[in-house]
């Protein structure tokens, strides 16, 4: 039996998974030239150790061999887990939020499929500012929804009305990233107020109110004194996602949560639907051991300063190059613009870097053509040798 059109088109389209494709192809260019003569900034895999309060929460806690510790609990995941990550909420939000407003889940990814299942329709669409992180696209489609990309201004921050303008009825809601992938961009409280307010015009002229979506991962990983925006306290339909895949260094262990605002007006229905889409998509639950270790370390100090100096010393090697791009306030990514010799065309400057052994993602996965998004969470010796690397493949545009 032949599987699903749309997943082998998807899937077998030139831009499909390109992230992973060039973390596996440099994967294999390492085997080939050596790890140090490979420059690979194609995946946000964070190479920061997470921090020793985790690691120890870990140890101790895997040792425990009390019955049923690693058995089933409520859906929504222990309620001493999601009181806690109602704490870290009030803390990053400023109003105070209770364990019945969180939902434990698999990561970010799985909080964020659960929650789209749970609100969208057949037809409806959810907004998002582009450049935007590339799964997003995939995540919304799985649910009968559509992605509608608007562009961010000249600076990468909101254009709140560009966003206005693409509201419609069929909007379920607007989804953004802060600091975001893959410009490093972090709204100002500023722009989230002002789409709070384009929201709650809109709400008040068509009847429907849209969710407002913070994917937030990077919450923690900002530079130069800039803190992100709270939500809650502007708009109050709005839902966070999030993960400690990023902030403590832990990709693999699939560990996150939704919280609801609130004040959000149909909160308990929100709440019980992504409760009840984390089941029924098959996670079950959030993985046991995860959630007592971050109900136990989430807050535990991490120290981001390393990034940033990765992000200088890249600049500094970019600048030299003469490659432009983005100054990014969070995160670890550097957007990139193309060499206008190329036309455009990430993804055949992607392959022209591969031939001095400098792996990429090319922009248009992120809604971004003519961009290509480095990621720094590499190790300092790896981007202070990609200098030379660097300097050769934008001479060689000039031969």
């Amino acid at each position: 039996m032949p599987i699903s059109r749309y997943i082998k088109e998807t899937m077998n389209s030139k831009g499909s998974g390109v992230i992973r494709k060039m973390f596996e192809e440099g994967v294999a260019l390492k085997k080939l030239h050596g790890e140090d003569k490979v420059f690979d900034f194609s995946l946000g895999n964070p190479d920061l150790d997470p921090p020793d309060e985790v690691a120890a929460s870990i140890a101790t806690l895997a040792a425990v061999r009390e019955k049923n510790w690693h058995g089933y609990m409520p859906n929504a995941g222990y309620p001493f887990a999601r009181d806690a990550m109602a704490a870290k909420t009030a803390r990053e939000q400023g109003v105070p939020v209770t364990g019945d407003c969180v939902v434990m889940s698999v990561g970010a990814a799985g909080a964020l499929n659960s929650l789209l299942k749970a609100i969208l329709n057949d037809g409806d669409n959810v907004i998002v500012p582009a450049p935007f992180f590339a799964e997003y696209s995939h995540y919304v489609r799985n649910y009968g929804g559509t992605l509608v990309s608007v562009q961010t201004k000249s600076d990468f921050s909101l254009d709140i009305e560009g966003i206005a303008a693409a509201l419609s009825e069929k909007t379920a809601a607007v989804l953004i990233n802060s600091p975001n992938n893959p410009t490093g961009r972090v709204y100002p409280q500023s722009d989230i107020d002002a789409l709070a307010s384009a929201l709650n015009a809109h709400a008040a002229k068509c009847g429907r109110k849209p969710y407002l979506i913070l994917d937030e991962p990077y919450r923690a990983i900002t530079y130069d004194g800039i803190n992100v925006a709270a939500a809650f306290p502007a708009y109050d339909s709005s839902v966070v996602v999030t993960s400690f895949a990023k902030n403590l260094s832990l990709p693999g262990e699939r560990i996150g949560y939704i919280c609801v605002n609130p004040a959000c007006p149909d909160k308990a229905d929100v709440v019980a639907a992504c409760i009840f889409c984390t089941r029924i998509l098959g996670y079950v639950n959030a993985p046991a051991l995860m959630q007592r270790v971050v109900a136990q370390a989430w807050d535990a100090p991490a120290d981001y300063s390393l990034y940033k100096r990765r992000r200088d010393e890249l600049v500094a090697i970019l600048d030299e190059a003469g490659v432009e791009h983005a100054s990014p306030e969070g995160a670890f990514y550097m957007w990139c613009k193309v060499p206008s010799s190329f036309k455009g065309d990430d993804m055949d400057f992607a392959d022209y870097l591969k031939n001095y052994l400098i792996l990429c993602a090319p922009g248009s996965g992120f809604g971004g053509r003519g961009w290509f998004r480095l990621a720094y969470c590499v190790s300092e010796q790896s981007i202070v040798n990609s200098r030379e690397a660097w300097l050769k493949a934008m001479a060689g545009l000039k031969g």
